[in-house]
């Protein structure tokens, strides 16, 4: 297998994925910033030019982080970050589609849209006049999710999860380009800083 790499959240959330489950395999970075996604050689690994993109055994290639972390986990089912059971799966699956959809995307959209435009206005449609709403959107979604997360250590109780490296990947990203985490969310903010203590958040 090889993973194909680059800046930004996504493939740090495959990265830190195969960290914590201890997964090794050789990386090949794409020139995101040059372009490079968008130029053939990529595109026949990943139509949508996107990353990160996992390149199989057999020469076939998964993209979409999700699908990609759920391919990993069933190759190496041990320690489980999406669930051992039928129950723990879905109970995982269901909190990442909810990160994933609610703040991840708006965040990440009101960026591109907005601070982001500039680089992105000739990659990718955009829509400069969602920007503020699509914050607006992460960031009450947010105050839901502090709400949510009251008494619990991680989204799923007691178990950390891909939802976790998912939300903390987006939060993380959000503070550096204008979107920093309102310390009122003092759950979120209690929880952010235990995920900042585990060592592949380095990954």
């Amino acid at each position: 297998m090889k993973l194909y790499d680059s800046v930004g959240p996504n493939p740090r959330i495959v990265r830190m994925f195969m960290a914590e489950k201890d997964i090794s395999i050789p990386k090949q970075t794409v020139d995101l910033r040059a372009g490079e996604n968008r130029q053939a050689e990529h595109l026949k690994r990943n139509p949508h030019g996107q990353l990160p993109t996992l390149e199989l055994d057999d020469g076939s290639y998964l993209s979409e982080i999700t699908a990609i972390c759920e391919y990993l986990e069933e190759e190496k089912p041990a320690p489980a970050l999406i669930g051992s059971t039928p129950e723990q799966r879905a109970e995982c699956r269901m909190w990442t589609r909810r990160i994933d959809l609610n703040i991840c995307e708006p965040l990440a959209n009101g960026f591109r849209f907005g601070e982001g435009l500039k680089f992105f206005q000739n990659r990718i449609p955009c829509a400069p006049e969602a920007s503020p709403g699509l914050k607006m959107i992460a960031a009450n979604r947010l105050q839901w999710l502090n709400g949510q997360m009251a008494g619990k250590e991680f989204l799923c109780g007691a178990r950390f999860t891909l939802a976790d490296i998912l939300l903390y990947c987006g939060l993380d990203f959000g503070n550096q380009v204008g979107q920093p985490l309102d310390p009122a969310n003092t759950n979120i903010a209690a929880w952010f800083a235990r995920v900042a203590q585990r060592p592949s958040v380095k990954a």
